[in-house]
């Protein structure tokens, strides 16, 4: 048996921690993306509540009070961007996890001297696929947002 030498490891090992620091990277931008997506799900469920609370409070003050349709139409709004959020943090933590991966494979496919090339590139396209999706639903996200404030620019209107 063959022992190798200590230089050649550590040349290996240095050389696989270059390659790693790309998806580190990534790692942290998609943590970034994370904290953003999981801001925006808080305050949608802080004026979910907010609204609900109201919206309580009214009925217990009169029984036969019915939700306008302003409220229904913001209260819908508001699911639908909790339910987008949700979808997106889903996405971008499936891409973090998928990117972590390709980490522990090329580091233990060269220690363990498998083949592993095609895998680790497969799961970083899913990678990416999985973080056009989270950002797609993000912008879809910005959408609803904006055109509910439309809608309510013109309501003050009135």
């Amino acid at each position: 048996m063959l022992i190798p030498d200590s230089n050649s490891i550590v040349t290996t090992i240095s050389s696989l921690i270059e390659l790693s620091v790309a998806p580190v990277f990534l790692l942290a931008g998609v943590a970034g993306l994370l904290n953003v997506f999981i801001g925006r799900l808080t305050r949608i469920i802080d004026k979910l509540e907010k609204l609900d609370k109201e919206l309580l409070l009214k009925q217990e003050q009169n029984s036969d009070m019915a939700e306008d349709a302003f409220t229904l139409k913001r209260r819908h709004f508001l699911v639908m961007r909790m339910q987008n959020t949700n979808l997106a943090i889903f996405f971008c933590t499936a891409t973090g996890l998928m990117v972590a991966l390709v980490i522990l494979l090329m580091f233990s496919s060269a220690l363990l001297e498998f083949d592993s090339a095609t895998f680790i590139s497969m799961l970083f396209i899913f990678a990416m696929a999985s973080l056009i999706i989270a950002l797609l639903l993000f912008l879809r996200e910005i959408y609803f947002t904006t055109s509910f404030i439309k809608i309510k620019k013109t309501r003050l209107k009135e």
